[in-house]
């Protein structure tokens, strides 16, 4: 059920919007402002276009487009023009929206930075990409950990950037933390398509709850996003799906958080976000609750190493470009190779 994307909206819905943003070239300061208005513009647009809807969602790199130019002249930051702007429209339209920005960062790289504005202007949700896309990107790995809001409609809600849904522990985090609504933006080209539309269905079904991901749109003159919008009911349903990759479309649907909470309460069968951490709960009351999983004790203590380490041969972004780092996670400097 979407109620028909959003056109009948029920007492208990969330209508949501994906923006397949046609894909940007962004070097200048002149461009950064024109892209920002282009994208206000796409706000007011998902007003008019679907007056149900509660959230809309454009996609990372909206802002800056693919060339992962790091020139500190276009780099934003939260309290900069680009922002106030986002803020600013979604008071204009009464509109929850969410953003994508390139965080300067003094300390090193920028951030890849996503933010959730409600419709008073508020930052709600202020998240930095987890696991951005190597070699490829040069963003600096986030530390703020997952956030989980109260948004449009009181829905628990997450968000996760691209490369980051690949991971299935991002979309269990989220869910672990209470999310019934997990956004995922990319800028994800034609190559990730399969890999795209499994993983948002795995990410939902796996985690009884609901997905909304979406892409950059069109070309740029050297790289063709997919678009690729894709709303995903709780039980890996797709709800819709814009399949033709149309730039600037605006893709909407109907979810219902209340069944999400309903199906996390009382099914029996493939509740996996519950069994995960009750295991056998048929034979042992309450369910195993230790810890089976070596990867895990080893990511926590610091530890995780592959048995195939010493072969993997990419392990820095000089493939890219990028010369290869010195500084460790944390800010500390690393000790010349022996």
């Amino acid at each position: 059920m979407n109620g028909l994307g959003g056109l009948n909206k029920s007492p208990n819905g969330v209508v949501i919007g994906l923006v397949q943003l046609q894909l940007p070239v962004v070097e200048t300061t002149a461009d950064l402002a024109a892209q920002t208005e282009k994208i206000v513009s796409m706000v007011g647009k998902a007003r008019r276009n679907m007056p149900t809807m509660d959230l809309v969602v454009f996609p990372e790199y909206a802002l800056h487009g693919l060339s992962m130019d790091t020139n500190p002249e276009i780099m934003c930051s939260m309290d900069g023009p680009e922002v106030a702007a986002f803020k600013a429209a979604c008071i204009e339209h009464d509109i929850w929206g969410c953003f994508s920005i390139m965080e300067a960062n003094p300390g090193g790289y920028p951030y890849n930075t996503g933010i959730v504005i409600d419709p008073a202007g508020e930052v709600q949700l202020y998240y930095r990409k987890l696991h951005p896309w190597v070699p490829v990107e040069p963003w600096e790995p986030g530390d703020l950990g997952i956030p989980v809001i109260d948004g449009p409609r009181g829905c628990k809600l997450a968000l996760i950037i691209c490369h980051d849904g690949m991971f299935p522990e991002m979309a269990r985090e989220c869910a672990y933390k209470g999310a019934e609504v997990m956004l995922r933006t990319a800028g994800y080209t034609a190559p990730i398509r399969d890999s795209w539309r499994f993983t948002n269905q795995s990410n939902s079904f796996c985690n009884l709850m609901v997905t909304a991901n979406v892409c950059m749109s069109g070309s740029d003159g050297t790289f063709d996003s997919m678009g690729e919008g894709m709303i995903v009911d709780f039980d890996g349903t797709v709800l819709a799906h814009g399949t033709s990759g149309r730039a600037d479309e605006i893709i909407t649907a109907e979810v219902r958080p209340d069944l999400v909470r309903e199906a996390r309460a009382t099914w029996g069968v493939e509740n996996n976000i519950y069994q995960l951490g009750h295991r056998g709960f048929v034979a042992v009351k309450g369910g195993a609750q230790d810890c089976p999983y070596t990867y895990m004790h080893d990511l926590a203590a610091g530890r995780y190493r592959l048995p195939w380490e010493d072969e993997v041969q990419v392990t820095d972004g000089t493939s890219c470009g990028f010369p290869a780092p010195a500084r460790l996670h944390g800010g500390g400097k690393q000790e010349a190779a022996e």
